[in-house]
């Protein structure tokens, strides 16, 4: 079963557990980074789209 959800849900959703949860770490730095990129759709939406989409490809075909 192949699920899909949207980038700026799934990072938005890890903003505000790391807001609630007073999160510090680099993991919560990273989830609100992307989220602002996703949600802005700047010039550099492109690259680090990309660079997201072939981690997502990656770790899918680990599972493979």
């Amino acid at each position: 079963m192949i699920l899909n959800i949207s980038a700026v849900l799934l990072f938005g959703a890890a903003s505000v557990l790391a807001v609630k949860t007073k999160s510090a770490g680099g993991g919560a730095a990273l989830a609100l980074f992307l989220f602002g990129f996703f949600a802005a759709g700047t010039g550099a939406y492109e690259p680090i789209h990309n660079l997201v989409q072939a981690s997502a490809d990656a770790i899918a075909e680990l599972g493979n």
